[in-house]
């Protein structure tokens, strides 16, 4: 069989399956198989395809018709540039939460002249935002917390990956609770879809993504609510919260923020869409870690 037409046969199988991005999922299951880049698979298209490369193709097809994420086939995820290592024990990064990434850059640019933040990524999972953070801000120091070994096991070979492993400690253990002394910013893309939404999200996540990293309980809202609660009873206080949230929880976050700290500025941000999909609470600089 050519390149070309294996390439053919993989695209009408996915998309007679009704998998979302059909064509480029079977270039980049092509890619994977062959060992190519992109413009060496296009050069060898009119090559026949060597039986070892179909039969791992065919393989990674039959994977990807069983609606296993494209990243866990391949074992990698592009997210703000950088070229991340996943698995089944975290979740694919989005580009939604690049948004989250953005929004701490520019706090740190703001209000830190040589970049020195104190900044710890909650349930950091793949280590997607830590790693950006870092390779970003060289001169800031990443805490990333998580309470899932094998998601801190990805998240260090992220690390390594991209060279940033003196600066990026990983901590086992519940959102703050492993962490001691000042911070600055505490970003947090934490679990927040309800338990009722669960039965229609798409059979990628449903069936692949762990679970326990997307679901808080009923509301969407406990993981963020627990994290809120132990900012609160820290001696020194981040001087600012980053939080991804769900599409129409942003209201919510608002709310249960100013609830629990007083003089709080909070704003929300939008994604990539155009969705109110992130929260920033600013506390009075009494409460700056420094």
């Amino acid at each position: 069989m050519k390149t070309r037409e294996a390439m053919a046969w993989a695209r009408q199988r996915l998309a007679g399956a009704a998998i979302p991005d059909a064509a480029l999922d079977a270039d980049v299951l092509l890619m994977e198989a062959s060992a190519r880049s992109r413009a060496a698979l296009y050069a060898a298209l009119p090559e026949p395809l060597p039986e070892s490369a179909l039969r791992r193709f065919e393989g990674l097809v039959d994977r990807r018709l069983h609606r296993e994420p494209l990243a866990y086939i391949v074992g990698r995820r592009e997210f703000f540039g950088l070229d991340l290592m996943v698995d089944s024990n975290v979740l694919v990064p989005r580009q939604e939460t690049e948004t989250v990434v953005e929004r701490v850059l520019d706090l740190v640019g703001r209000s830190f002249p040589h970049g020195d933040a104190r900044i710890a990524d909650v349930g950091t999972g793949s280590g997607a935002i830590a790693v950006s953070l870092a390779v970003h801000l060289p001169g800031a120091r990443i805490l990333a917390t998580d309470i899932s070994r094998p998601a801190l096991r990805v998240a260090a070979l992220n690390s390594r990956r991209h060279g940033v492993e003196e600066r990026v400690m990983l901590l086992l253990g519940d959102l703050l609770e492993p962490l001691d002394g000042p911070l600055d910013i505490v970003v947090a893309n934490l679990p927040y879809i309800p338990a009722s939404q669960w039965d229609r999200l798409q059979p990628e996540i449903r069936r692949f993504e762990p679970k326990g990293a997307l679901v808080p309980g009923q509301d969407g809202l406990a993981a963020i609510r627990r994290l809120l609660c132990q900012i609160a009873g820290r001696a020194e206080r981040p001087r600012w919260t980053v939080l991804e949230v769900g599409d129409g929880q942003a209201a919510a976050v608002v709310q249960e923020a100013h609830r629990r700290f007083a003089g709080a500025h909070v704003t929300t941000f939008r994604d990539l869409q155009g969705l109110e999909r992130g929260v920033v609470i600013e506390l009075p600089a009494a409460g700056h870690a420094g």
